[in-house]
């Protein structure tokens, strides 16, 4: 793609580095760019102009003297707003928060600009990033770049409306139900969901809190694949208390070719039934890699109940999540809990137990999470890669009213609960796997469709290169109209 704010991050490092372009001059291309769509979209909710104006100029000076940043010197680039970046509103959504402005930096924000990156902005977020839409009191609502009436995703929802409009170099979020994976595939672009605990989560969180949650990720977000790896090699490693212990040295790609990979393919599942044209586009993709080489199933699984994993799935992530609720709020989980008429399969009911979980009870699903990560192990034993959807359909339309658990959307003609689409998000990621989302086709309607690549534990770069090659090979990176 030959315009300059579709280019790839690694792209444009390079052309810093060979002089093809100046730092400065790239940063003022994206705020241009910036100051035209982003009034439309709303996806970059704050900006350092001055600030990243006088880096840029010390990247280029840099350059002057023969000195190397490193692999994104003088990149412009954007970050979730959920990330500590000092001297910058990190709100995660709440009102309350909204005069919150941290001193020092996430461990993921030093290590970018460690690397040369040039943080210029910050991208809008849901509420305590709990929403597969993206919109709060204080910013207002993010619209996805192919359709303003249609939600981006969240909660990264802003990071990816911007790198799809060309609208910044790379971008970084976060993820415990989808939250990198939902947003890459409503708006086109590419996400990676970390294996847990390998890239710090340090600054990454509420005032006052320090502690790693369960199942919660950082990673990169990019236009592609290339991306993510150069991104991941930056910002994975240990945090500062493991530091002195140990080194993350993860494997290389199982595999060199698509012809060489074997490939689980799972269109499908009662508890969240897909719609039919994404289902369609995602055969597609499994039929190109069949005809290219590949060994392709789609019978093969994991021994797990998808229906029990899916319930543990929610009632972790509720535990997991369960410190942000007020006393107003267990009350009223308390009450739903005692309620009998409330379909305890219902995602309200595992919500309010998740919250409500007594440690005991918490450990007891912890071991059963245990025997479906050891059912995981095994079947990557013969397989290389699950291919899966990343949600139930294309971005769907915005609808802010009542309670999220509430709200519906449609699917082969019939209404389904938005949450029911969560299981695509913990199916990999309540067992700590890593998964990439790329470019798959298109819906009928011209929306984007994502895949989602889930590989073996560790085996990050494994779901990065199967999700390069079909970039290459199948579907890639494509801009939505009238970014031009």
């Amino acid at each position: 793609m030959s315009q300059l704010h579709f280019a790839t991050a690694t792209e444009l490092a390079s052309k810093i580095k060979r002089r093809e372009i100046s730092a400065a001059e790239l940063l003022d291309h994206f705020l241009g760019r910036v100051e035209k769509y982003n009034p439309r979209l709303n996806a970059i909710i704050w900006m350092d102009v001055e600030g990243a104006r006088a880096r840029a100029k010390a990247a280029d000076e840099a350059l002057d003297r023969g000195e190397d940043w490193g692999p994104l010197h003088g990149l412009p680039m954007t970050i979730k707003e959920s990330f500590n970046l000092a001297g910058s509103p990190t709100t995660w959504g709440r009102p309350e928060l909204k005069d919150n402005i941290p001193d020092s930096n996430a461990v993921l924000v030093d290590r970018l600009l460690a690397a040369g990156a040039n943080i210029f902005g910050k991208t809008n977020v849901p509420i305590n990033l709990a929403d597969w839409q993206s919109f709060n009191e204080i910013y207002g609502t993010t619209n996805n770049p192919w359709d303003l009436s249609l939600t981006p995703g969240g909660s990264s929802g802003g990071s990816a409306a911007a790198l799809a409009a060309g609208l910044t170099g790379l971008d970084a979020g976060s993820d415990i139900g989808g939250s990198i994976r939902n947003p890459a595939h409503y708006c086109g672009v590419f996400g990676h969901k970390p294996t847990y605990g390998i890239v710090p989560g340090d600054g990454q969180a509420l005032p006052g809190v320090f502690s790693r949650p369960d199942i919660a990720v950082v990673g990169p977000l990019a236009r592609s694949a290339e991306d993510l790896a150069l991104s991941l090699d930056i910002v994975a490693g240990p945090d500062h208390f493991a530091a002195a212990g140990w080194r993350l040295q993860l494997p290389p790609p199982r595999r060199k070719a698509l012809k060489d990979f074997k490939v689980a393919v799972m269109l499908s599942d009662p508890a969240a039934e897909v719609e039919q044209s994404y289902q369609d586009c995602l055969q597609g993709v499994a039929d190109a890699l069949a005809r290219a080489g590949a060994t392709v199933s789609d019978t093969a699984r994991p021994d797990i109940d998808t229906a029990r994993a899916f319930e543990l799935f929610i009632l972790l992530l509720r535990a997991a999540t369960s410190r942000r609720a007020t006393e107003e709020q267990q009350d009223y989980f308390r009450q739903v809990a005692a309620d009998t008429k409330i379909d305890g399969d219902s995602y309200l009911s595992r919500m309010a137990r998740g919250v409500l979980l007594q440690h005991r009870d918490w450990l007891g699903l912890d071991n059963e999470r245990a025997i479906m990560r050891h059912a995981w192990s095994e079947f990557f034993q013969d397989w290389d890669i699950l291919l899966c959807p990343a949600a139930v359909s294309a971005a769907w339309p915005h609808d802010q009213a009542g309670e999220r658990h509430d709200r519906t959307i449609t699917v082969n003609g019939q209404q389904q609960y938005g949450v029911d689409q969560m299981f695509w998000a913990g199916y990999p990621n309540m067992v700590y796997l890593p998964s990439t989302v790329a470019p798959a086709g298109q819906s009928p309607e011209g929306l984007p469709l994502g895949l989602q690549a889930v590989a073996a534990e560790g085996e990050d770069k494994t779901a990065i290169e199967f999700c390069r090659l079909t970039a290459s090979e199948i579907f890639g990176f494509q801009a939505p109209p009238g970014y031009e």
